[in-house]
């Protein structure tokens, strides 16, 4: 249900505040998950579950999403506002059909450009 999505973005917001983003990446990663899983599962929500898997690496915060829905006849995909908000939001986006369904990827380095471990 697209409600529970909110829970993918406070997860998202709190990892990225304790890694020692400040307010405006946070934000901007918030609004990018909102967007990558609304293109996993569209417009009216589908039904199946959302796979979320957040993890630090040199570039930044890695966040990977997989979507395992009862109807894989539609496919993710990302409208042209959500590609150029997205392009504006995080450093690397994608969002595709991997071999398992729709999946996505993001990658949301600091601004000074390092991977840093806050308290």
């Amino acid at each position: 249900m697209p409600e529970f999505l909110r829970l993918a973005r406070v997860t998202a917001a709190g990892l990225a505040g304790r890694l020692g983003f400040n307010y405006d990446e946070v934000e901007d990663l918030r609004l990018a998950i909102d967007e990558l899983c609304f293109g996993l599962t569209g417009p009216t929500g589908r039904l199946g579950t959302v796979e979320l898997r957040y993890g630090l690496s040199d570039e930044g915060l890695v966040v990977e999403g997989k979507g395992h829905f009862d109807d894989d006849l539609a496919p993710a995909v990302l409208s042209q506002l959500s590609t150029v908000i997205l392009d504006a939001l995080v450093d690397e986006h994608h969002l595709g059909t991997g071999p398992l369904g729709p999946e996505f990827r993001l990658v949301k380095r600091h601004q000074d450009g390092s991977a840093r471990a806050g308290g």
